[in-house]
């Protein structure tokens, strides 16, 4: 089942018209999940479509919560695949125990055929890897545990 771009530009109006900041609806193997306020990879490609709008780099990590020693897990934005390396032949941006910057790539979730670079939003060190390279990853799913710096 393809969605036709006059239906979701009318969703889409509906939502914004009724302040709705976000909706999830899945049918027929297509899911719709539309959250304001927040720049992600579908919300971008709904943009291109309707307002033609260019497509800016998705860094739009989540974190879920902050655990008693100080450590964050890091979420996955959308659903997708997970890659720990910009390529199949190439080093993971991250291991345990590598320290990173506030900006630095952690990962890579391929979604809707877009390459969306997962960044870290604060400064640390990977204390452990949850998702498995190349495996698809939910909404929400934890994909890094990090020691805040």
């Amino acid at each position: 089942m393809a969605v036709e771009l006059d239906e979701l530009r009318a969703l889409l109006k509906v939502l914004s018209e009724a302040d709705v900041a976000e909706f999830e609806h899945e049918a027929e193997g297509v899911r719709i999940f539309v959250k304001r306020g927040a720049v992600v990879a579908p919300a971008q490609l709904v943009a291109q479509a309707v307002h033609n709008v260019p497509p800016a780099r998705a860094s739009q990590t989540l974190v879920e919560r902050v655990v008693d020693d100080g450590s964050i897990d890091v979420t996955s934005p959308f659903v997708g695949t997970f890659y720990r390396a910009p390529g199949p032949d190439t080093p993971a941006f991250v291991d345990v125990g590598t320290t990173v910057k506030v900006g630095q790539t952690l990962c890579i979730v391929e979604a809707m055929k877009l390459m969306n670079e997962i960044e870290a939003e604060q400064a640390g060190t990977i204390v452990e890897v949850y998702a498995q390279n190349g495996k698809a990853v939910e909404f929400g799913q934890k994909l890094f545990r990090m020691k805040k710096a």
